[in-house]
């Protein structure tokens, strides 16, 4: 029931930063967590990071480091990303995705019930 519309992905050089958005809508979206993933061609949807929307805590996957930041805007029922220092290795179609209600933050794609189109980001050298 939870709407998603990702935006903000764009061609950057390496070493450039971006930051992209996800505008939720619809159902009960303030009581549930929300991530970003990412998928490049030939290899399997990533986990990058996710957020509580109640209470904003976070996680991130293993293999993010410190490269890249979730947050959120409440009164603009907006998440972000935020990615520095964007590798050729970064391109990818990068989504957004909604849990069930009251469920916390999960590094699994299939925690998460409601997905949005996705956004590319293409990184060249």
């Amino acid at each position: 029931q939870v709407q998603l519309a990702e935006s903000g992905g764009r061609l950057v050089q390496a070493g450039a930063s971006l930051r992209l958005s996800c505008t939720a809508s619809q159902g009960n979206f303030r009581a549930t967590s929300f991530g970003w993933f990412r998928q490049a061609p030939g290899k399997e949807r990533e986990f990058v990071a996710a957020l509580s929307w109640f209470n904003g805590f976070t996680i991130y996957g293993d293999s993010m480091e410190g490269r890249f930041g979730i947050s959120r805007d409440n009164s603009k029922n907006t998440l972000y990303l935020q990615i520095n220092r964007l590798e050729p290795e970064d391109t990818a179609v990068y989504y957004c995705a909604a849990a069930p209600p009251w469920q916390s933050p999960v590094a699994q794609s299939n925690g998460y019930s409601y997905w949005g189109q996705g956004t590319q980001v293409t990184v060249s050298s």
